[in-house]
């Protein structure tokens, strides 16, 4: 369950301290729910007034047909491919703050102030809990063990989740050990690429297969769900590493628009975001993990066990996204 006293005693501690004003506006791809006790503990603390656009897609392209008229201040999404594009397509601007930089480790945050991140999730196995034993699968790399020939399952290889793990494998085992990853984890499935993560844990407590590769956070989204209790309750969470490296992480983040009509509000409101207790307050509502240092996840992420993050900005692995997508299509990934 949820720890609403944490939540409670966060929001009481942030909101101490003298009221100012003017307003931030922000341009959002996490649902308002799992922002709104941020916004309205941070209007309390400060007296800014903050509205929320919610986006279920066409951000950067919304901002870009906006251009200097944007009323946007902030965006707030999900994912490194995600923020890497808004960097690309010229939207954001860099941010410098010694509060932020102590927040929020380097691998966390564009090297340039591009974007911050706020939370992170791990790409890891779920795995069946009836028929893989503990310590089966420990490395991305063992995925491509004939052992799991017919017993695996995935969404698509040109998904951004998908993609981003493949950019890690990139990273780690060059382009040509990262196709010769794809192909044989190709080789392991048991169905055609299909569905969301979620389906994919469901496919597990079904019997069509036993393992998959799934963000953690989707575990809590499912215990949450009484039509999905049955389908979390059917696996565990392995947090595979690569050899010689870490997990696989993904952020939630944080940018300041190009065009932002109120950069001092909007300053204060990163500042807020990446502080230990809001940081917290987010995790909690989105079952992912606080990244500023002192900071701890809620009893139930808490509960799935510890990794450490591969070690390497996330930005390096951005970077490999079109090669990631290619090496998709030319091992016929989703075929």
């Amino acid at each position: 369950m949820k720890s609403a006293p944490l939540t409670i005693a966060a929001i009481a501690a942030l909101v101490a301290t003298p009221a100012l004003s003017g307003e931030v506006n922000i341009y959002s791809y996490r649902q308002p729910e799992l922002i709104r006790p941020l916004t309205d503990a941070f209007s309390a603390q400060t007296g800014i007034d903050v509205n929320v656009a919610y986006l279920d897609k066409g951000m950067i392209e919304r901002l870009l047909a906006e251009g200097s008229r944007s009323p946007a201040d902030v965006i707030l999404t999900v994912d490194i491919s995600r923020l890497a594009k808004a960097v690309e397509a010229g939207v954001t601007q860099s941010v410098q703050s010694d509060t932020m930089a102590a927040n929020i480790p380097a691998d966390f945050r564009d090297p340039d102030g591009h974007w911050w991140g706020l939370t992170s999730r791990a790409r890891v196995v779920y795995a069946s809990k009836t028929r893989v034993a503990p310590g089966e699968i420990t490395t991305y790399e063992d995925l491509t063990d004939p052992k799991w020939a017919g017993r695996i399952c995935s969404r698509s290889g040109t998904h951004a989740y998908t993609t981003g793990l493949t950019s890690a494998v990139i990273h780690h085992l060059g382009e040509a050990g990262a196709k010769t990853w794809l192909a044989g984890l190709k080789a392991n499935l048991a169905r055609k690429p299909q569905g969301n993560d979620r389906a994919q844990i469901k496919a597990i407590w079904s019997g069509q297969c036993d393992i998959s590769l799934g963000n953690t956070y989707y575990m809590g989204a499912m215990l949450a769900n009484p039509e999905q209790v049955e389908w979390a309750d059917a696996v565990r969470l392995d947090f595979p590493t690569f050899e010689g490296g870490g997990t696989h992480v993904n952020v939630s983040g944080v940018a300041m628009t190009k065009a932002a009509p109120h950069p001092d509000e909007a300053l204060k409101f990163m500042e807020f975001l990446t502080s230990p207790a809001a940081q917290e307050i987010y995790a909690e509502a989105n079952f992912e993990y606080p990244l500023a240092p002192g900071s701890k996840p809620s009893d139930m992420v808490a509960s799935w066990g510890s990794f450490t993050a591969d070690p390497v900005n996330l930005m390096d692995i951005a970077g490999y996204r079109t090669d990631a997508l290619r090496l998709a299509q030319e091992v016929d990934f989703d075929g």
